[in-house]
């Protein structure tokens, strides 16, 4: 049973082996003699940063063709360095690049038989430009220094957003479509979106400041960093409820429950004996207590929850329930290969499969989107990069644990944003935006930079 997950999860991939066999590998280094006599490639590091940072920093101000330019000049500089790096170093591939790159090859294959092919090719070229954020994050973040100068940057950026998000609370603010439902007691309740227009979309690129927020508590060293820490925590915080949306509020305990089950794992083998037994029981027993007490008492909250289990009585639950029997019968008309990634290929599909009077832009679920859009055996190759990925970043906190690690923080919130932004994803499909498709390939690049060493360089 072990050697057959061992095989699963790619636990004997050689690095080495593979890409002495690999002719685009060989690729690399064939411009390092032009890089050595050049006086900018000198500061690649540091561009890469700077790059990087700026998509974060646009992101939520700007029109989406702009963050894809940007996207596409980290990609550009991504391919400069590759091919001019100075050494091959055989930890810089890791399985997850090479489940990442078959899920590439089967969105291709999509998009070859897609019955829509221009569409399909439009949502292929968004694809690789995300998965070259990850290519380019990936590489920087493997540096301490550049890790928190990102997360930083991100973090400063989404304090931003959320000021804005204060205002609209605190003054009020015309919705720009109908968010509630009208039948509801919180039909007008007031659900803020900041720059990024929509509630449930603030909601989803507010999640990771959470996880990122209570680790930055340990790694922001002094007490003014840390105050900002819990300033920021605060503010997000209020802000992602004020949003109101139900799918950010599910994927927020979702991120909250493992960061703390990963700090508390993390701390155990250091803390006093009577802690060692009863840290789990009381710290989860005490956020059970908090969150009934905050379940009963705040009326808005318990009847915002409750719509959740409503049904098709709830008018946005209906919505969903009736999307996801139009994207099922679109499942089964085209079950191997999707109809080619991307929300053009669905708008261009959907309509002969929709319900009267139910229009949509996307399956309103990232998993039943995959099944739409790359298929049965897309869906299979990335839910494999998923176990994958996080198999390998529980190895890697296992590793920095054994070695009182300080460097474990970034990756504990990484790992439970993803598992946060996974169960959001479950009923809706904001993530395809760029604003938090950005945010998605960060955490993976995070997770992978953790993984794509020997355990050797981590610092004790």
């Amino acid at each position: 049973m072990n050697s057959a997950w061992q095989r699963l999860t790619l636990v004997q991939f050689a690095a080495p082996q593979w890409t002495r066999s690999s002719l685009i590998w060989r690729l690399k280094g064939l411009l390092k003699q032009w890089r050595q006599s050049s006086l900018l490639m000198a500061w690649g590091n540091e561009i890469a940063v700077a790059l990087l940072s700026l998509v974060f920093m646009i992101a939520p101000f700007v029109p989406n063709g702009l963050t894809g330019l940007m996207i596409a000049a980290c990609a550009a500089f991504w391919v400069l360095l590759t091919l001019s790096d100075d050494i091959l170093n055989p930890y810089r591939i890791s399985p997850v690049h090479l489940v990442l790159g078959l899920f590439w090859v089967v969105a291709l294959a999509a998009t070859a038989l897609s019955p829509v092919k221009a569409a399909a090719a439009t949502g292929l070229v968004k694809l690789t430009l995300y998965l070259f954020v990850f290519l380019i994050g990936e590489r920087v973040l493997r540096s301490q220094r550049w890790r928190t100068i990102v997360i930083t940057v991100y973090l400063l950026t989404a304090l931003v957003v959320t000021v804005e998000g204060w205002r609209q609370q605190i003054f009020g603010v015309d919705a720009l479509a109908t968010w509630n439902d009208p039948n509801a007691t919180y039909a007008e309740a007031l659900r803020v979106f900041s720059y990024l227009g929509n509630p449930n979309l603030l909601g989803a690129y507010l999640l990771p400041t959470i996880p990122l927020g209570i680790c930055a508590l340990f790694v922001w060293q002094h007490w003014g960093p840390k105050l900002l820490a819990a300033v920021m925590l605060f503010m997000n915080g209020a802000c992602l409820y004020w949003t109101g949306s139900r799918g950010a509020w599910i994927g927020l305990a979702v991120a909250l429950f493992v960061t703390l089950f990963l700090l508390l794992y993390w701390l155990l083998p250091r803390l006093p004996r009577f802690w060692q037994i009863w840290a789990f029981p009381i710290v989860f027993g005490s956020l059970a207590v908090l969150a009934l007490i905050a379940f009963v008492g705040v009326a808005p909250l318990r009847e915002r929850i409750m719509s959740i289990f409503a049904g098709r009585e709830d008018s946005s639950n209906n919505y969903r329930i009736n999307v996801w029997a139009s994207v099922r019968r679109m499942i089964r008309a085209y079950p191997v290969l999707g109809i080619g990634p991307g929300n053009t290929a669905f708008n261009a599909i959907y309509p002969l499969y929709q319900l009267p009077n139910y229009s949509a832009l996307s399956a309103y679920s990232i998993y039943l989107e995959l099944l739409v859009e790359v298929g049965v055996i897309g869906f299979t190759c990335f839910m494999w990069f998923l176990l994958v990925l996080l198999s390998r970043g529980w190895v890697a906190l296992q590793q920095l644990r054994d070695r009182s690690s300080q460097e474990v923080f970034w990756l504990i919130a990484a790992i439970a944003t993803v598992a946060g932004m996974l169960a959001h994803g479950a009923v809706d499909t904001v993530w395809y935006r760029p604003e938090i498709a950005t945010l998605w390939w960060l955490m993976v690049a995070l997770i992978t930079s953790y993984a794509t060493r020997p355990v050797e360089q981590f610092q004790s």
